[in-house]
């Protein structure tokens, strides 16, 4: 297995990174961590035909701007796209016109499929739990079991039960720290490394 962070950054990018997107490559499949500006990446790192899988956690921007670069990309397998109820309404909204192409066009080399989970991980090779994290917004968070190891994914969270339960005994535990340590901005709904 391996996992490339493509973008780490919150909100917007730097001079040293992207807003988030990570790539896990199992041994059948890529799994792609939401699709921020990291997500223009991809085709560096998908070189076959391995299924790939994208699970969202939220619909802020800084997690799905990178969705408008779909169009550089030619993965014949497609993309199946997981996230949370309401995941296909409000892509359909955002990933079309006027803003940018939609996923259904002409111009789109390949297949894009919108699911909404939990109802519909029967359709997943691997197994995964997600839960509803403490944000702004509704945002999950995930339980991956992957080649035997537990990669849990909890990015823009406070502290909450949820996350303890998807963290517990997880072999990885991707997360973030929005604060420096000391700083705690319980209206930003964010961690600190202290937390």
């Amino acid at each position: 297995m391996k996992i490339t962070f493509l973008g780490t950054n919150g909100w917007y990018d730097t001079d040293t990174g992207n807003t988030i997107s990570t790539l896990i490559e199992t041994k059948d499949c890529f799994i792609i961590l939401d699709a921020g500006n990291g997500f223009y990446k991809l085709d560096k790192y998908i070189k076959n035909e391995k299924p790939i899988y994208l699970f969202l956690s939220h619909f802020h921007l800084d997690h799905i701007v990178g969705l408008h670069t779909k169009n550089k990309f030619n993965f014949k397998q497609g993309i199946k796209i997981y996230g949370q109820k309401g995941t296909k309404d409000i892509l359909n909204k955002i990933i079309n016109q006027p803003f940018t192409v939609p996923f259904k066009h002409e111009w789109m080399l390949y297949n894009i499929e919108v699911y909404e989970l939990p109802e519909q991980t029967n359709t997943l090779p691997f197994s995964v739990e997600s839960k509803p994290l403490s944000h702004w917004s509704p945002c999950l968070g995930f339980r991956f079991k992957l080649e035997e190891k537990i990669i849990s994914y909890c990015i823009d969270t406070a502290p909450c039960e949820n996350l303890i339960d998807l963290a517990e005994n997880a072999d990885l535990l991707i997360m973030e720290c929005a604060f420096r340590p000391g700083e705690n901005y319980k209206e930003m709904v964010h961690l600190n490394p202290e937390i």
